[in-house]
């Protein structure tokens, strides 16, 4: 018979034991970003990588959000460029029917950031093969490769639309994070040198998303109710340091030849919501109009506001936030949830009545087309009217 361990060894062992359990789990907490991405990489070089197929813009199925027929009277229209709803690991950039990459943009995106802009015209939002949640956590060359490619569905979608759907509209262009930048090269390379485009632009909102302040490719929005302007900002609540330093350090902008650079030290762009203008002056909480946080509300649903959350003021590029004062606008979810936009809004209620403002501004000032001629009922043998018109 083995001799018996004395208690005091088993004791020991047991106390070791769980001194290690604790090391594990605090070296798993403090690497955790590191962990987490590395379970994300698709560990594949980009440049032999084999993206899911293309989408097809005549097909229904890719586009996420398109106007039904009962919005035939709508004046104007908005087309949404989505911000990271697929988190990755095996494709650098998403298929477009990725369940639960839809589900995401469903339950989160639709409700909270294009619920802003149904008032102000019909929803044309495509799906296209974005860049996964790790291409946003890395500066790496395939990264940005993988980003650069998206733009190419961007650009297709848009141009669909264009040709078979505006019709001549006055338009808001709007992208969010990662569809915000996607969204600045469209609006760069496709809308600002194009006149019948850039004119019937009522404004576009790049939220979440950093762009130098100069040159920008149609003028700042610096005042209410301005046409034809962009909006564009990143915001960061007081305290969040590390925010601070990753917007200056780590936001990629478009360069020359269609490549993403760092900013350089060039100093953002900074609109700021509340005051609806480019503009250093703070905008108190009293101003605010409203946040929301709509999460798994029904599609088409109006979420209640929730007023003077917040105070803004932009600063050296940055828009500086006030923490919100209602818990419902903290951030919640999973480590990934966590590193894509929040599943609420804090600008709701001052992007709606934003964007119907500059629509509305834009109408005002519409050129009047001249009624056509009345009709003249041509009498028999009377070769000088055609068609009922004069001749």
């Amino acid at each position: 018979m083995p001799p018996r361990r004395p208690f005091g060894f088993r004791r020991w062992l047991a106390l070791g034991l769980a001194a290690l359990v604790a090391l594990v789990a605090a070296a798993s907490f403090v690497w955790r970003d590191d962990i987490m991405q590395a379970a994300l990489d698709p560990k594949e070089p980009f440049q032999t990588y084999r993206p899911p197929p293309a989408p097809d813009y005549a097909r229904p199925a890719a586009w996420a959000l398109k106007p039904g027929a009962g919005q035939a009277g709508v004046a104007a229209d908005v087309f949404f460029v989505s911000p990271t709803t697929y988190d990755g690991g095996r494709d650098w950039n998403a298929p477009i029917d990725d369940a639960s990459a839809d589900r995401f943009f469903r339950r989160t995106i639709a409700p909270n950031y294009v619920g802003p802009f149904v008032r102000a015209g019909r929803i044309f939002a495509p799906r296209y093969r974005q860049a996964s949640l790790y291409t946003l956590l890395t500066l790496r060359e395939d990264a940005r490769d993988a980003r650069r490619f998206a733009y190419a569905d961007v650009v297709a979608a848009f141009r669909w639309y264009r040709d078979h759907d505006n019709g001549g509209r006055p338009f808001v262009l709007a992208g969010v994070e990662q569809g915000g930048t996607l969204a600045a090269r469209l609006l760069a390379e496709e809308i600002a040198p194009d006149p019948a485009l850039r004119a019937r632009l009522a404004a576009a909102y790049l939220v979440d998303t950093v762009i130098p302040d100069s040159p920008t490719p149609v003028p700042p929005c610096v005042r209410p109710a301005q046409t034809g302007c962009v909006a564009a900002w990143a915001g960061v609540v007081d305290g969040d340091l590390q925010r601070v330093q990753d917007l200056k350090d780590r936001s990629l902008v478009w360069g020359e030849d269609g490549q993403l650079v760092n900013l350089q030290g060039r100093t953002p762009l900074c609109f700021n919501p509340i005051l609806g203008a480019v503009t250093d002056t703070p905008a108190p909480a009293r101003l605010h109009l409203g946040a929301a946080n709509a999460t798994g509300l029904e599609w088409g649903a109006r979420p209640a506001f929730l007023t003077r959350q917040v105070r803004a003021r932009c600063e050296r590029g940055i828009l500086r936030l006030s923490q919100p004062r209602s818990a419902s606008l903290r951030r919640a979810g999973s480590w990934a949830e966590r590193k894509k936009v929040p599943g609420y809004n804090l600008f709701y209620a001052d992007l709606e009545a934003d964007a119907e403002a500059r629509v509305a501004a834009w109408q005002a000032q519409a050129p009047v087309i001249a009624p056509p001629p009345p009709l003249i009922r041509a009498k028999a043998g009377d070769p000088g009217q055609v068609h009922g018109r004069p001749g």
